[in-house]
């Protein structure tokens, strides 16, 4: 990866209970499966040799529904949860390896966190809230207030540090824990579920915000989530997880095109494909068609399935796929609805 790797989580495996090497021993030996697990050892598997890169200023979404492992998982990388094999690094460290003390320094300046449920304290103002951890670190008053004053300001909340939480709608509380995320300049978020309790409308905004907000701040981001159209709308990766295994990562296109399995396909089935695919993932060859393209009309090679719908409407040319002003394959009609169908063989 020629970007800076800045999480890297190799062979990770978690299975709680007293007996848990016994018992991964037995999963990778025997292949058993959790039923088994449990039923043999009285443990349960977590999350199962699990590994991947993150770059920086990658949002790396990670996606499975309930019992998944996905938040288990998140909760290795500032060691709230300890493995029972494999290794997690933040920034070419092994989490594992460092002293207490040096985790709570890695916790407070280098990793923001926020949950589902963000735990606001209510007798304390919005300003106060988003500060608190800076006050836990000594830092001046005057210092710790302005940080909070930039960080409200970055979730659009300016004009509300005098408020409490309970004069906030659920989307403001959200917000606020962003901005208590981002008040120690962390190098990366850990999001787990953050958006899933709020109404849809609300859900949508704050996606859209958070999405712009981390690609200003370049923060790299494990954005944890059991919705695949959240995943697909703000994840520059995902990997998908089911019963502990990550069964695939891919690019929000690489996995509704090509799921790796039917446990995968029957995610992507109801997604739409038209902002998504793209035309480098459908085109053919430019000397498949055999006829004479005068006349075709032309879309770069990241147009999506939306704009090459509008060109091929009104011709009956297949349209002329373009990088960097060379032709470089055609996108027929046929070849077009395979796109919007997504997932199947042609």
């Amino acid at each position: 990866m020629s970007e800076e790797t800045v999480i890297r989580v190799k062979d990770v495996w978690k299975i709680f209970g007293a007996r848990a090497r016994d018992a991964m021993r037995a999963v990778k030996d025997e292949g058993l499966g959790k039923p088994e697990v449990l039923e043999r050892f009285g443990c349960v598997v977590g999350v199962q040799g699990a590994s991947f890169e993150v770059p920086r200023g990658e949002i790396f979404c990670i996606m499975g529904l309930s019992g998944s492992g996905k938040s288990t998982l998140v909760r290795h990388v500032n060691r709230l949860i300890e493995p029972t094999a494999g290794t997690i690094e933040i920034l070419g460290r092994d989490v594992s390896a460092i002293s207490e003390n040096e985790l709570r320094r890695i916790r407070a300046q280098q990793i923001g966190m926020v949950f589902q449920h963000i735990a606001l304290m209510p007798h304390r103002s919005v300003h106060d809230n988003v500060a608190y951890p800076l006050e836990i670190r000594k830092v001046s008053k005057s210092k710790r207030w302005a940080i909070s004053d930039h960080a409200l300001g970055l979730v659009d909340l300016t004009g509300y540090e005098d408020r409490l939480p309970t004069e906030l709608s659920g989307g403001m509380q959200q917000r606020v824990g962003i901005a208590r995320a981002l008040a120690s300049d962390p190098e990366i978020l850990l999001m787990d579920e953050p958006f899933s309790a709020l109404d849809p409308l609300i859900r949508l905004q704050l996606q859209d915000q958070f999405k712009s907000l981390v690609a200003q701040l370049k923060k790299t981001t494990l954005f944890i989530t059991h919705d695949l159209d959240e995943a697909i709308r703000i994840g520059h990766r995902i990997a998908i997880m089911k019963d502990g295994v990550i069964v695939q990562i891919g690019t929000p296109e690489d996995i509704v095109m090509n799921p790796a399995d039917d446990y995968v396909r029957e995610f992507v089935q109801g997604i739409s494909k038209l902002k998504l695919v793209k035309a480098h993932s459908i085109m053919e060859p430019l000397d498949s068609h055999k006829g004479s393209l005068d006349g075709a009309p032309r879309a770069d090679e990241g147009a999506d399935l939306d704009q090459l719908i509008d060109l091929s409407v009104d011709t009956d040319q297949p349209v002329v796929i373009t990088e960097g002003g060379t032709d470089v394959g055609v996108v027929t009609k046929p070849r077009l609805l395979r796109g919007i169908q997504g997932g199947k063989d042609d």
